[in-house]
């Protein structure tokens, strides 16, 4: 980055392609040919367009002073003058240092103790580079940090185009219209094949109509559609893949993309799995396996040998590990597969596979499931433990149990002094007299003589022995002279509780014996279901004995090395990363083996161990020795060695660490390996502090000690502040990169930690990746000739295309169905990519046969570039967008928006109905324009001290300046969130008032601030989706309640310009009714920008409030792909989460419906404890009998006498919706029956309907709901509201519909057509 800045200083260019391609070459000075592509392939997604907002908005908060085009920061301080800096500098340590965030450039050679001063500049103008320079001089003085972050002080109003999202054209039903009849202007814009037929018609007006005639035979010339019979569906998958596979390769993709993304209209031409959400988590892969791929591939490892290395799973299946469980030192009290009280139990591990009812513990006689308690005997919890592991034996639980007691192991402490010691041998005395299940009986009859809150004596001990062994001599058992003293020794797994599940520790908070049995009784179940696969997998009676054997078994337990969060150095930036602060020889001698334990330095070592530590210090020297004694046992590692001086370097106090290093500058590996080892030793090392001379020590080797380099170490010095992040004097292990350390003052770190280390690294990768080096050259020719055999007989199964050769390659697999939406995503995504990298493709075509629908009803495009486009002038182009060019005429559309996940998109300007798009009507183009509105911040919130989420806790997002933007609630439902924002730095608090009584915050995780942090902030700089979690601690158990209103609440969704139409008239019906406070919710996300303009002089007009909300579909729940079953969704099975929990009832009615009554009514009918009412289907039309589905069949059965009810109309009750959790059923069930296309025809109806027996209706009197469909003409006067329901028999249009069967819809409809034109007038 630095040089970079360094070097575009020069850039002087007079438009935007001169400007850009300097930039590139610039840039290509610290890049390679692929990772060019790759920038200019982010520069086109706008990847960091992010980042810079967010470096705009981090600025903005900062308070710029007025009419500075770039401006200092210290310590909160601002100034846009030079000459200030030096008096801000001054009273810097007087205030707080800022946040520096984890993307902040901070300048390399900064001293990280002095005053930090941010400069925000823009990047790129004269004045930056003047102040840049100053500010990197007193950076490389050492007086301050400097760091950098752009800002524009007056950016640009033009909004960017993105890309990197699909546009999808669906073909809509007509079975019933749903069009509006309202005009609307077109715009001016008009191409087919060429034709530009809107500047056509201003030439010639008085052709109107001829070429109105030509534009309709052109469009209908290359794209007629017409309906396929069942018959020549069937085939249509395999008939596309041969279509796409008879073509060239070098077409092939070409082809694909064509027929995927046309497919309605392909149909007489032609006769799952590549998941990602936005190109831009696609392009971090690239970024980062290129990288890897370039060094591995700079090493002499290429081609299939490369690709070999990178797909070993140099990952542990599992983040647990277990420690062996085979050691002598724990006392098995039970046996499953030799105890007689077992015989009865079956034991072969076929067992497994025979199927039970869930839950079912199977009882087999192997010990799968071991327990061991490692406990203190006088430790309080100690009792209450075993209380539990004898539950478990009495009750015959497949479970072996093992006990280990840690007692006091200095041996002039007796049992008649110690009660641990005491019972330690009494159970040993038992155990060896009659066995160990007799002795743990023992035990328990000694723990029962305790009372409760009291410590275990050792008269508890006595008196249980004398009572069961009266023969015995109390001291041959507990005295001195014992000879029951086995396994008295401390243990090395920690802190006292430990209970291990097959090796594996149990957490601390999962250690309360009220938590135990349920957590083992889970930990049962879930290995059970491991065995089960590796049983059906293996098919041998040994398969059970893997769990020993396992890359997750390790000989010993170290926290610090099995932590799950590990740090790493980014090993794969050596030429320009953090290994630039070393010279070319000492950054070598850290990689080349500076000792092996043999003559031969070619012998592969896979592990390397980075000694950091003050090796003129004791504490340094210790771990020097340990991990050299390591290596000489061990023939897998080598070990380089860092200086980490606790003081500033000079003659006196560097006296080894010049040693070690003169060792390593100028002898061969064995002679350094001896001579170190004797550095390391104590009394040499003194012996050299008393005036020794060091050759003395350098038996039988003729060494010249180096002359002092102070340089050196001050380069050492900065790699270990600025890189490993290490103070003055702190030890460290660097283990192939992994970063063990700092290590604490005192804190042992010895042999057998080297050999877990070595050991893990061994069964995770070492191993692994040592074998492939070792037969890379062997297997070379073999490996390529199998690749070319293996891909032969796929020849006409998949689109190959070859790497270029001599260059590094990515190998690119792809599996897809050639008519799916997949396919309609990948082919334009694969196209890209092969102009962007050089890859070996294979496309396999995974066909679906019998087919009897239509397989893709849309017409597709996927809006991505591989690079950034110009227009004519050299300036750059507008930016990608999605075209649709020569669609046919006749059928209905509606356009979807297929984004990233974390993206909230609005339509911002188009004076059509993108939900029905009639191109037959329309006589230019139809254009739309989306804004992204919003990043979502999601998370999932729990309070620790019930494990649940809070309830009603409400979180806000903002600045310093500005705390409260936005606001959410979290949800029961898995305590999920979710927060709009926009790119930049934010800070996230609970809400002034109740939520900030009753809760604190107690940690987080996945934020930008440390854990244990006050204020939560987190940084959006990306286009990526941002997931956090968030602990917090209730102060008082109490919901957090809010103030409420009489208020009538009322929801509804529409889509397209009708629907909208019908839900204006909706509203003044409504209105027209009642007198109480109205607050209408719409869904925002399907609104129209013609809407959403309207809708506050409406409000004005009639006195309403209303709110847009927005909620985007987790990611976690099934996705639907229509439309209109997505809008269904939204109906109903996210009412707990839209509404704030002051609303405590809300009145869902139907766009479509015109009410005649006041809905405070229905507000306040009694649901008899049901969370919801909603009113049955009419049965009254008799005629209709044939239609009534819920009348026979599976609805008969499953209503059982019941109703079935229509979801047009529905009052919830949101307090006791909550109350029983109903929102999370209502998922929990959408989410079984929607993996089936068959199921919930219509979704937001037929759910509820299936779940009234676990979340009961309450029927709602007929009356409230008319529809002429079903309810017979007499019964029309008592109607409430009125739904214009679907007819099947007549498919009768909706707006045809409403003028007849309502007389006062039309008053409606004029009244609201009036408002509109007065609106108009008036703007």
């Amino acid at each position: 980055f630095w040089n970079f800045i360094e070097a575009s200083q020069h850039i002087r260019t007079s438009d935007d392609y001169s400007a850009y391609h300097e930039i590139l070459k610039v840039a290509s000075q610290s890049l390679s040919p692929l990772q060019q592509n790759l920038l200019k392939f982010s520069l086109s997604l706008r990847s960091y367009s992010a980042t810079v907002q967010a470096f705009q908005q981090i600025a903005a908060d900062e308070l710029p002073p007025k009419g500075c085009a770039l401006f200092f920061a210290v310590h909160g301080e601002k100034t846009c003058e030079y000459d200030s800096l030096g008096t801000l500098l001054k009273t810097a340590s007087e205030r707080p240092k800022p946040f520096l965030f984890k993307g902040d450039h901070t300048y390399p050679a900064s001293n990280p103790e002095r005053p930090v001063v941010i400069l925000y500049a823009e990047i790129g103008t004269e004045d930056f580079y003047r102040f840049h320079k100053l500010l990197v001089i007193k950076a490389e003085a050492g007086e301050i940090t400097y760091v950098l972050r752009h800002y524009i002080a007056n950016p640009s109003k033009e909004k960017v185009y993105l890309s990197g999202y699909g546009v999808e054209l669906a073909i809509k039903s007509t079975e019933y219209k749903a069009k509006d009849d309202t005009q609307v202007k077109d715009d001016p814009i008009d191409e087919v094949q060429g034709f530009l037929f809107g500047k056509l018609r201003q030439l010639y007006p008085d052709l109107t109509e001829e070429l109105r005639e030509l534009r309709k035979h052109l469009v209908e010339s290359t794209n007629e559609m017409a309906p396929l019979k069942v018959w020549q569906l069937q085939d249509l998958s395999f008939q596309t893949a041969a279509r796409i596979l008879a073509a060239p390769p070098v077409d092939a993709l070409m082809v694909m993309k064509d027929l995927s993304q046309n497919f309605p209209t392909k149909l007489f031409v032609i006769f799952k799995i590549y998941r990602f959400s936005f190109p831009s988590s696609l392009f971090d892969v690239l970024r980062n396996e290129a990288r890897v791929m370039e060094g591995l591939h700079s090493l002499g490892i290429e081609g299939l040998s490369l690709h070999n290395v990178l797909k070993l799973n140099i990952q542990p299946s599992d983040s647990d590990y277990a420690v062996d469980i085979r050691s002598p030192a724990i006392s098995w009290i039970n046996n499953l597969e030799v105890d007689s009280r077992y015989n009865s139990w079956p034991s072969s591990v076929q067992e497994l596979l025979r199927p039970t009812f869930p839950g079912v513990i199977r009882q087999i006689r192997k010990n799968f499931h071991n327990l061991v308690l490692i406990v203190d005997p006088t430790h309080e919890t100690t009792a209450e433990l075993l209380n539990v592991a004898e539950m478990f034996f009495s009750n015959h639980i497949p479970l072996r149990i093992g006990l280990v007691f840690v007692v006091n192991d200095c041996d002039d402490v007796d049992g008649l002094q110690d009660p641990g010691v005491a019972l330690l041998r009494v159970y040993n005395y038992v155990a060896q007299e009659m066995d160990n299940n007799y002795a743990f009986q023992t035990v328990m009859s000694i723990y029962n003589k305790v009372k409760t809150g009291d410590q275990l004596k050792v008269e508890h001990v006595v008196s249980v022995l004398e009572k069961q062994y009266p023969y015995v001599e109390v001291n041959s058992v507990l005295g001195i002279d014992s000879a029951y003293d086995q396994n008295r020794k401390q243990t090395g797994v920690g802190p006292l509780p430990v209970v291990l599940f097959n090796g594996m520790p149990f957490q601390k908070d999962q250690l309360d014996p009220d938590d135990l049995e349920t957590v083992t009784m889970h930990k049962i179940l879930e290995t059970t279901s491991i065995f089960q696969r590796a049983v059906y997998l293996v098919g041998a009676e040994c398969s059970w004995g893997f769990r020993e054997k396992g890359p997750n078994v390790v000989p010993r337990i170290n926290s610090r090395i099995l932590m799950a969060d590990r740090e790493y150095l980014d090993l794969t930036a050596m030429s320009k990363g953090c290994f630039s602060f070393f010279p070319l020889k000492f950054h070598l001698q850290l990689f080349l083996p500076p000792f092996c334990s043999s003559t031969d330095d070619s012998f592969v070592r896979p592990v390397t161990f980075w000694i950091v530590g003050d090796f003129d210090k004791p504490s340094g020297r210790q771990l020097l020795y340990d991990a050299i004694k390591h290596q000489k046992s061990s023939n897998n590692v080598r070990i380089s060695m860092i200086n980490n001086p606790s003081e500033e370097p000079n003659s006196s106090n560097t006296v080894v660490a010049k040693a070690i290093w003169a060792a390593l500058q100028t002898q061969t590996s064995n002679n350094a390996k001896n001579f170190i080892t004797k550095m390391a030793k104590e009394e040499i090392a003194k012996a050299l502090e008393a005036g020794a001379d060091i050759l003395e020590f350098a038996v039988g080797v003729s060494m010249a000690v180096c002359v002092y380099k102070g340089r050196v170490f001050v380069l050492t010095m900065n790699f270990l502040v600025d890189v490993l992040k290490l103070k003055k004097g702190q030890r460290a292990v660097i283990s192939n990169g992994r970063i063990i350390g700092p290590l604490e003052d005192g804190e042992m770190f010895n042999q057998d930690d080297f050999h877990l280390l070595e050991n893990i690294i061994l069964k995770t990768s070492g191993q692994k990746i040592k074998s492939q080096i070792q037969w890379v050259v062997f297997f070379l020719c073999l490996f390529n000739l199998f690749d070319s055999l293996k891909f032969f007989f796929l020849l006409f199964s998949a689109i190959k295309l070859r790497p270029k050769e001599g260059e590094t390659y990515f190998d690119v697999v792809a599996i897809v169905d050639p008519v799916t939406r997949d396919a309609q995503r990948l082919a334009p995504l694969l196209l890209v990519l092969n102009q962007l990298i050089n890859m070996n493709l294979r496309v396999f075509m995974n066909c679906q046969s019998k087919l009897s629908d239509m397989p893709l009803k849309s017409f597709y495009r996927y809006v991505l570039e591989p690079e950034i486009s110009f227009t004519a002038d050299n300036s750059f182009a507008s930016g990608p967008i999605a075209k649709f060019l020569d669609m046919p005429q006749s059928p209905l559309f509606t356009l979807n928006l297929n984004t990233p996940e974390s993206w909230m998109v609005e339509s911002v300007r188009t004076p059509y109905d993108l939900d029905n798009i009639y191109l037959e009507e329309v006589d230019n183009v139809v254009a739309a324009e989306y804004e992204l509105e919003y990043l979502l911040l999601e998370g999932h919130c729990y309070d620790i001290t019930t494990g649940q989420p809070p309830r009603g806790l409400q979180f806000t997002l903002g600045t310093s300046t500005n705390p409260v933007i936005v606001d959410t609630i979290v949800m029961a439902n898995l305590g999920y969130f979710q927060l709009k924002a926009n790119p930049g730095a934010w800070t996230l608090r609970l809400r002034k008032g109740r939520s900030e009584d009753i809760y604190r915050i107690y940690s987080h995780d996945g934020t930008d601030s440390p854990p244990e942090a006050d204020e939560v902030i987190v940084v959006l700089n990306n286009f990526k989706s941002k997931i956090i979690k968030v602990k917090v601690r209730g102060q008082k158990n109490e919901d957090v309640k809010q103030d409420k209103d009489d208020v009538l609440n009322i929801f509804s969704v529409a889509s397209g310009h009708l629907y909208e139409r019908f839900l204006r008239i909706m509203m003044l019906s409504v209105l027209k009714h009642t007198k109480t406070p109205l607050k209408f919710w719409f869904l925002k996300n399907y609104l129209s920008p013609m809407f959403k303009e309207f809708i506050p002089y409406m409000a004005k007009k009639y006195n309403f409030q209303y709110e847009l909300v927005q909620y985007k579909w987790p990611r976690w729940l099934h996705q639907q792909t229509e439309k209109q079953r997505i809008i269904w969704g939204y109906k109903i099975l996210f009412l707990d989460v839209l509404f704030p929990l002051a609303v405590d009832k809300i009145l869902f009615v139907d766009a479509d419906q015109i009410v005649r009554t006041d809905l405070k009514e229905l507000r306040d009918f009694n649901l008899d404890g049901a969370p919801y009412g909603y009113t049955p289907f009419c049965d009254s039309r008799r005629e209709m009998d044939g239609y009534r589905f819920w009348k026979s069949g599976y609805w008969a059965s499953h209503l059982a006498g019941r109703k079935y009810h229509i979801s047009a109309l529905y009052v919830v009750d949101l307090k006791k919706f909550r109350k029983i959790a109903a929102g999370d059923r209502l998922r929990g069930q959408y989410q079984g029956l929607s993996q089936d296309p068959n199921s919930l025809s219509n979704l937001d109806q037929d759910l509820p309907n299936n779940m009234i027996h676990q979340v009961p209706i309450k029927s709602l009197p007929q009356e409230w709901l008319w529809c002429e469909t079903w309810c017979d003409d007499s019964s029309k006067k008592r109607a409430k509201t009125i739904d214009l329901c679907n007819n099947p028999m007549t498919k009768e249009p909706k707006l045809q519909a409403a003028m007849r069967i309502v007389p006062e819809w039309q008053d409606y409809d004029q009244e609201i057509k009036h408002l509109y034109k007065v609106v108009i007038h008036s703007e």
